[in-house]
């Protein structure tokens, strides 16, 4: 006669998760421990590190035919996390598999609890359970599907309890499932004792809503035109372009940005944790992501690490930096290939990787800033510095293609700082009040519906209204400058947001003036 019992667990594709059917079956026949349901090779080889973790944990196997099939067949599966599942699922067939009196009402039990409960989690060959990636993920995948409860190891538990409406249970060692599987009195002294665990953390936690960042903009010296250009491109989340010399204070503007944005709602900070969870880079003791990301990578990244990839496909960098600041310093040094993949994401806010198994979405919500000197030594224009040739400025320059130009709405020249300037000792302004006129003119744009950076032709024409003196000003601008319809929406975006900053409900000239002056550097180096 065989033993049937089936427990839930949970695998990720992209960065959502997807509820499985862990089902044990053991029989009499040739004795062996088979895994079905299309299976990566390291979640096939939970088959060795479950029996021998079980062995180790004074559990013995019966001599018979073992099956587990992890449903449904045709989703891949990958990772270790289903390691604590396969376990109990083995467990809880070999139990009700025990003849004893109330067999049938112990049986109903038993189902009903693992019905409504996912296990997650990689075992070790001594029983211990370790933690595994994407455990927000996880469980907010079991809950949409009606899972009251998650087991989970004692590591992730923080994490998992960032979901609201479910219970995290942790486990350390097999030895703890055992016993909840087959004495369930045991089960709940040990759920009742983590509701009262969970109470006490919760009445002694201290609530922080934000995280304060060790940088501030009154450290930038100088400037104006920078800090101006900045808080411009923050108000109205404008893509941006810093050209200067080295030591200007592009890459010291650039890791400020974030100090400048609003603080991070629960909403955004639960699904930037989410990705962060999925590629293993949340700290245990803050699993909620409370900053802004920011996030710099080296010029030698490659076209997968930047997107995202793999044979099972994991977010990349520009997902890292969904709701902060992607940094590419040195932009030439970029690769040409590595450069073109931003096109999609800045303007569909989205990175599609599609593989054999199925393609996924990863969130590309991210401010681009970029930075780079205007010749490869850095010192164009000033000859008596520059060595470079004609030719090498405009191939350095030429690496940066118009495509890529056109979408990004603000370049702003970093000039050499002055000695009287560097060393003044008058503080500048803060972060924090830049940061005020930043959320109001954001609040502004959200009634809207949209932020000025995204707007698209329709939208432009709605809220970009002009007055005849402006209308003529712009038409004269497009003539001069040669400009096309994207290049003269690029003006128009950036002066809604100059007028937004200042509280005005029309684009008036001194408005349209300013946007100008953040494409003459396009003009000066790519015309």
């Amino acid at each position: 006669m065989g033993m049937f019992f089936q427990v839930y667990s949970a695998g990720i594709w992209g960065i959502d998760g997807f509820l499985i059917s862990v089902e044990a079956d053991i029989r009499d026949g040739l004795p062996g421990f088979i895994l079905t349901g299309n299976l990566s090779q390291e979640t096939r080889e939970a088959s060795e590190r479950v029996r021998t973790a079980l062995k180790n944990s004074g559990f013995s196997l019966p001599t018979k035919k073992v099956t587990i099939n992890l449903a449904p067949a045709d989703i891949r599966k990958d990772g270790t996390g289903y390691d604590l599942a396969i376990a109990a699922s083995v467990l809880g067939a070999c139990v009700l598999g025990d003849e004893r009196d109330g067999q049938e009402e112990w049986k109903e039990e038993q189902k009903k609890f693992w019905d409504s409960s996912m296990a997650a989690g990689e075992v070790g060959l001594d029983g211990r359970v370790k933690p595994v990636r994407g455990v927000i993920s996880l469980v907010l995948a079991a809950r949409e599907r009606g899972i009251v409860r998650c087991f989970l190891p004692k590591e992730n538990v923080a994490e998992g309890e960032l979901v609201e409406g479910i219970e995290i249970i942790p486990v350390e060692h097999l030895t703890q499932l055992w016993a909840m599987i087959k004495k369930p009195e045991k089960r709940r002294e040990k759920l009742q004792k983590n509701a009262e665990d969970n109470c006490r953390k919760k009445n002694g936690a201290k609530k922080k809503d934000s995280e304060e960042y060790d940088v501030d903009f009154s450290e930038l010296n100088g400037q104006p035109l920078l800090r101006r250009a900045t808080e411009i491109a923050v108000a109205g989340r404008h893509n941006l372009l810093y050209i200067g010399s080295a030591g200007t204070g592009k890459t010291m503007a650039a890791k400020r940005i974030p100090t400048i944005m609003p603080p991070l709602g629960r909403e955004e900070s639960l699904e930037i944790s989410k990705i962060y969870s999925i590629c293993g880079m949340l700290p245990e003791e803050m699993p909620l992501v409370r900053k802004r990301p920011f996030r710099s990578p080296h010029h030698t990244i490659t076209a997968s690490a930047l997107a995202g990839g793999g044979s099972v496909p994991r977010p990349g960098e520009i997902s890292l930096s969904s709701g902060g600041v992607l940094f590419l310093d040195e932009l030439p040094e970029f690769s040409g290939k590595v450069i073109e993949i931003l096109r999609q994401p800045l303007e569909e806010k989205r990175v599609t990787v599609s593989r054999v198994h199925g393609s996924c979405t990863f969130p590309a919500k991210f401010m681009l800033v970029a930075a780079m000197n205007p010749c490869p030594c850095g010192y164009y224009p000033d000859r008596s510095r520059c060595r470079c040739s004609p030719w090498q400025v405009r191939r350095y320059i030429g690496k940066i293609s118009k495509p890529i130009l056109d979408r990004i709405d603000i370049t702003v020249e970093a000039s050499p700082v002055a000695y009287h300037e560097f060393r003044k000792k008058e503080k500048n302004e803060s972060s924090a009040r830049i940061r005020l006129r930043v959320m109001k003119t954001l609040e502004i744009q959200q009634k809207r519906g949209q932020f000025n950076g995204e707007m698209g032709a329709k939208e432009v024409e709605r809220y970009c209204i002009l007055g005849e003196e402006e209308e003529n000003y712009l038409q004269q601008i497009y003539q001069k400058m040669g400009l096309s319809a994207r290049g003269c929406h690029k003006i128009l975006k950036v002066a809604r947001t100059i007028a937004d900053l200042e509280g005005k409900e029309r684009i008036e000239k001194i408005h349209l003036s300013e946007a100008v002056s953040y494409r003459s550097l396009e003009e000066k180096y790519w015309s």
